[in-house]
């Protein structure tokens, strides 16, 4: 088997030169970064937007304590009962 790491410094020693052509303080994301930004601000306002949607369909009505029903209407507790 050959070694590998002959023909990975190889491939290294070639890219290095084209690394060395670009100047570090004009970096930019270029047009590529501006459309990636751009299609995941569009893909998280449509997710918002279907979530608002889905949470109006929602239809909550909590279920009445069990305890609530279970005390006196006049407001006195029964002898014994222990205070929650």
């Amino acid at each position: 088997m050959p070694d590998m790491s002959a023909s990975a410094n190889l491939a290294l020693t070639h890219l290095v030169p084209l690394a060395k052509e670009v100047d570090d303080n004009k970096v930019t994301p270029g047009v590529l970064g501006f459309i990636v930004f751009a299609a995941l601000a569009v893909g998280v306002w449509l997710l918002m937007k279907s979530m608002n949607r889905h949470m109006g369909r929602v239809d909550f009505e909590e279920a009445p304590d069990p305890r609530a029903e279970a005390a006196p209407k006049d407001g006195k507790r029964k002898p014994g009962a222990a205070s929650a």
